[in-house]
């Protein structure tokens, strides 16, 4: 068992539990505290430290939220294996915003759970209707949204007073806003960039449409297909020639049409597919872009943020030393949908471009909204939060898992240990439109892999046939895409767990067994 001294005098701005709490998990990323060593009890470290036995639970609760420590019955508490967890390195940033933690106590803990459960029932109590058991991957857990730290810097900043706060800044977004989300960038997926270099916009389309007017018209695009619909239909809405390959298919990206100049990729996690692009293939594609004049990647980094196995896979941008990654991402799924905060990082040609052509533009994104979410990162907020929520899907995403491989009609799932949603195709007679309407009206919605088709692809060329072959050796990651795009004839559903708990996971599938045994 591993002896814990803390220096509890120093910063009396601290509660307790906090400064427990800050010194088991400084020890644990160090590597002080070795994976698989079991901490003291609440009990014994209550006792050495002369404190409450509640302060070292309260401390234990949030390193156990986050990921840090396990609990074991009747064996105690061990360090967990932390390799996947994003950590925003205390030297980069002021030490004093670090410490602007939110002074929660065991009271404060209970009163929200009594809350949370108030507002489970209507007046007086009474039960309200069922709410629909939406599958959706776009749905992200807004139970576990941290109200009171939110609430809490926004009444700070509410309270000084800053009349700059009513102005509307820098076009490209507050300077110490860009600055925090490109150390946050740097850390946890490895882009190169500084704070000149990032753009704030409100929601990637915004940012996409943005970039048209950056890169110009008459341009090309290259597509995957089954792909992210919104992106497909803001760059044909600006008059881009869009061409699509299959997404199995990624050894014909490198190899799209003549004239293609502009590639947009998800090489981290593809959506909806799931896949992992391959080392040799991004190579490729930087090789591509490097040869040529306007030839540009978009790299959309969606859900890169949760992955529940192996190490981060890093950004493309990262490795691109050319100048030729365009790199988009967005606290949406990492936050909450609504904060409409998202972000692009520019080229330095492309950034000059950007101030010459569009730096008269007044960002979208509210300022006040910018300084909470600039607060959010560099006080140790947003670390706290997505490591929770990362503990939290991969509980969700092992749950589903481990049900739809008791199903035999779940024939095939893929999309596994990474983002917000599973693919898995069903063994039955109905088409994904039938199952879907009929999920519907027994109050479950759901969406099948049809629904993210762009329908663009190149039908009997040479092109096509040259996509082909390059797919045998381009393949992705277990190429479960191409298995999806061969599957045979069994409609193929999208399940997201983001917005829904293990009880409605459960009860959704259970709807499913019925109409799916209804239709063989």
């Amino acid at each position: 068992m591993f002896e814990i001294m803390i220096d509890l005098q120093g910063d009396t701005k601290l509660p307790l539990y906090e400064k427990i709490y800050e010194h088991i998990r400084d020890e644990i990323v160090v590597g002080r505290i070795p994976v698989g060593e079991r901490l003291p009890s609440t009990r014994l470290l209550a006792r050495n430290l002369a404190v409450s036995r509640s302060t070292v639970e309260t401390a234990y609760d949030q390193l156990l939220a986050e990921g840090y420590i396990r609990t074991e019955p009747c064996r105690g508490v061990f360090v967990c294996d932390i390799t996947g967890l994003y950590q925003l390195r205390p030297q980069q940033l002021h030490r004093q915003q670090l410490y602007r933690q939110q002074e929660l106590t065991v009271q404060q803990v209970n009163s929200e759970s009594r809350e949370r459960e108030k507002q489970k029932s209507g007046p007086c109590g009474r039960q309200e209707e069922p709410r629909w058991i939406d599958f959706s991957p776009y749905l992200v857990d807004t139970r576990h949204f941290p109200w009171h730290i939110w609430k809490k810097i926004s009444r700070n900043l509410l309270s000084d007073d800053r009349e700059e706060l009513l102005l509307s800044g820098c076009g490209q977004g507050e300077y110490t806003v860009r600055q925090a989300i490109a150390s946050y960038l740097y850390q946890a997926r490895g882009v190169l960039c500084s704070a000149s270099d990032v753009i704030l916009g409100a929601g990637n389309e915004y940012l996409e449409l943005l970039l048209a007017q950056i890169l110009g018209p008459d341009r090309t695009i290259l597509m995957e297909d089954p792909g992210y619909p919104q992106a497909y239909r803001t760059f044909t809405n600006m008059g881009y020639r869009v061409h699509a390959v299959p997404a199995s298919g990624a050894g014909s990206l490198a190899e799209g049409p003549p004239d293609c100049d502009l590639i947009y990729i998800m090489p981290s996690h593809q959506f909806p597919v799931g896949t992992v692009m391959p080392l040799k293939q991004r190579l490729a594609l930087l090789a591509w872009a490097a040869t040529g004049e306007g030839r540009y990647l978009i790299e959309d980094d969606h859900d890169s943020e949760y992955r529940y196995r192996g190490k981060p896979v890093p950004s493309l941008q990262g490795m691109d030393r050319h100048g030729k990654v365009i790199y988009l991402g967005t606290f949406s799924k990492s936050i909450a949908p609504s904060l409409r905060v998202s972000y692009m990082v520019l080229p330095p040609d492309l950034m000059e471009c950007y101030r010459r052509k569009c730096g008269f533009y007044s960002v979208t994104v509210p300022r006040m909204q910018q300084e909470i979410l600039g607060e959010f990162i560099t006080g140790g907020h947003f670390e706290r939060h997505l490591n929770k929520m990362r503990g939290i899907y991969r509980g969700r995403h092992d749950f589903l898992l481990g049900e739809l491989k008791k199903r035999d009609w779940a024939v095939r799932v893929s999309g596994e240990h990474a983002g917000l949603h599973l693919l898995v195709q069903a063994h039955t007679g109905q088409t994904e439109q039938r199952l879907c309407a009929a999920a519907a009206a027994r109050g479950v919605k759901l969406s099948g892999l049809s629904e993210y088709r762009l329908g663009l692809y190149e039908e009997t060329t040479e092109r096509g046939a040259k996509a082909g072959a390059a797919a045998q050796t381009g393949r992705r990651t277990e190429d479960s895409g191409k298995r999806f795009a061969q599957n045979d004839g069994f409609p193929v559903l999208v399940l997201g767990y983001g917005g829904l708990n293990e009880e409605e996971i459960a009860r959704g599938l259970l709807i499913l067994d019925e109409m799916i045994k209804e239709g063989r």
